[in-house]
């Protein structure tokens, strides 16, 4: 049997078609009718108001700061486990992140941490610009009271969704709460242009703006004129193509991942020491990765020797991340937790998250429960 990967990508089949029209109009370079056609795509799947195409997730969120006039010396309060992608772009701008615990029933942004925060930078007449929330592994976090505490505030939503393409909050689509929100579309994801992100927001300033600066901060005048610093991050519009092509089959994507997430549970869920990821009431997420967590007490071996055995079986699962307080790029920034042992590192040392790819097949699958079964029972304490 091939590898196993964690999440590949999976082609629709329509993608050529869009690649070989761009081809055939020589529309090569960036912008053009596919890139157009990508915006119009997200905008109608998501009901967001407006979108921009962009070279990566790392780029929206950039973009997002970038747009909201963040910069040297701000505060931006931002999840702390997540991949390092989301935080980067805070220091991008010259801004200081302060990081934000999870909490056990969703595994994102813990609302009481976040308005612990809020209430201390309050008092100190330190206020963040804005507040970067993550949807992990496509589960969706509680919006009603992260917006609800933003809005007290007054301090700006940014939503990553990078993850969670198509996961939904009271039937409302992840990314169209706050502010801006983004996706990504790199190789892994629900969906993927190879590489590529999207950014969307509620106005249409913040689009236009967020454009001006993703297209070197060129004014619009017959001759080069900048008077910002501007970035090279529009997609291109070959690559714009293949998200058209992916759009068209995104439903069948998600459907494919929710359905090998039930039969995880299913297989899983019983054995001892081993608990599903949790899925808040009133969400429905788009199971991008399938993750179990280990009860440390119950099962004698960690993650990263189940995933060590786990690819030597030919089979790539993953560790949950190390939270981003605890990286070396980011040690000097506080983290607010409201349990006396920080949640995001038991996350980390206890969830291991498994093959979800939308076309693993089943035979794949029941071979990574039975390899997996296999290692637990084995490391299990009786």
């Amino acid at each position: 049997m091939d590898k196993i990967y964690l999440s590949a990508p999976h082609m629709g089949g329509m993608e050529m078609d869009y690649i070989q029209k761009a081809f055939d109009k020589n529309w090569i370079a960036p912008l053009g009718e596919n890139v157009d056609m990508f915006e119009a795509a997200i905008m109608n799947y998501t009901e967001a108001d407006y979108a921009l195409a962009l070279s990566s997730g790392t780029a929206a969120i950039h973009l997002a700061l970038q747009t909201l006039g963040i910069g040297h010396g701000d505060d931006v309060f931002c999840s702390t486990l997540t991949f390092a992608a989301t935080a980067n772009p805070i220091a991008y701008v010259g801004a200081n992140p302060v990081f934000i615990d999870s909490n056990e029933k969703t595994w994102n942004m813990c609302p009481n941490a976040l308005k612990l925060a809020l209430g201390d930078a309050a008092q100190k007449d330190r206020l963040p610009k804005a507040v970067v929330l993550v949807h992990i592994l496509g589960l969706v976090a509680q919006m009603d009271e992260i917006m609800e505490i933003c809005a007290t505030y007054g301090v700006p939503l940014i939503e990553d969704a990078a993850e969670s393409l198509g996961s939904t909050y009271n039937n409302q689509m992840t990314g169209t709460f706050g502010e801006m929100g983004i996706f990504s579309f790199n190789g892994n994801k629900i969906i993927t242009t190879s590489g590529g992100g999207m950014l969307v927001s509620k106005q249409k300033e913040k689009r236009e703006k967020a454009f001006y600066y993703a297209t070197q901060a060129k004014e619009d005048v017959p001759y080069y004129l900048h008077k910002e610093v501007g970035f090279n991050y529009r997609l291109s519009n070959i690559l714009a193509g293949i998200g058209i092509g992916q759009m068209k089959v995104i439903a069948t994507h998600i459907e494919n991942r929710r359905t090998i997430f039930s039969n995880y549970k299913k297989i899983l869920a019983p054995m001892s020491g081993v608990s599903m990821m949790p899925i808040l009431e009133n969400t429905n997420p788009n199971c991008w990765l399938s993750a179990i967590r280990i009860d440390t007490t119950k099962i004698t071996i960690s993650t990263q020797e189940i995933v060590e055995k786990m690819a030597e079986k030919g089979i790539e699962a993953r560790m949950m991340w190390n939270p981003l307080h605890k990286q070396p790029s980011f040690s000097r920034s506080k983290c607010y937790q409201i349990t006396e042992q920080n949640v995001s590192e038991k996350l980390f040392k206890e969830v291991l998250c498994l093959p979800s790819g939308s076309g693993m097949t089943e035979v794949e699958q029941v071979y990574v429960i039975e390899s997996l079964q296999i290692i637990l029972e084995e490391n299990t304490r009786k």
